[in-house]
């Protein structure tokens, strides 16, 4: 990517392309994640609020020359509505499939150890029973930022609505 100057990497100051809704992403093969501002518990069953693109490399040093190579493995374009939480989404899907109820799924986000009051339980509860989530692919760790590991998404790249393999 010669030529291509990027502000400092700072995942608080938002997406890289606001305008275009996506956000750049590069993860190593080895261990494919990053983080993520966090901002809801919501992002776990709707997704972030935009697209991904990541970028998956495998870095390769030469240390008798000091120099590294670094090869892309996979270029992967992630719809803004796939960027929820695999297991939480389809915990909930079960759940709705299941003819749940409010109290499950409050029951549910409890059990994830979403970061929700019992309030904001009750309203994303209620917000899911009127606007069924689609399944997303990341795995999105809680903390005080997203951790974001991307192996389903390549797994998946191609094969998923939404999830579109690039190179």
């Amino acid at each position: 990517m010669r030529g291509v100057h990027r502000r400092k990497a700072s995942s608080a100051k938002g997406i890289d392309f606001p305008k275009l809704g996506v956000d750049i992403k590069v993860t190593s093969v080895r261990q494919p994640q990053s983080s993520c501002p966090f901002k809801s518990a919501r992002q776990k069953v709707y997704g972030l609020g935009y697209s991904l693109l990541v970028f998956v490399y495998e870095k390769k040093d030469d240390r008798k020359s000091r120099t590294a190579t670094l090869n892309i493995k996979h270029v992967i374009l992630v719809d803004s509505d796939r960027t929820a939480d695999y297991q939480t989404t389809t915990g909930i899907l079960k759940i709705l499939d299941n003819a749940g109820n409010a109290d499950d799924l409050v029951a549910f986000m409890s059990e994830r150890f979403l970061p929700l009051d019992e309030i904001q339980a009750q309203e994303l509860a209620s917000e899911i029973l009127r606007n069924r989530p689609p399944v997303g692919c990341l795995t999105m760790s809680n903390a005080l930022q997203w951790r974001l590991q991307y192996s389903r998404v390549i797994e998946v790249a191609g094969k998923m609505d939404g999830v579109s393999r690039i190179a």
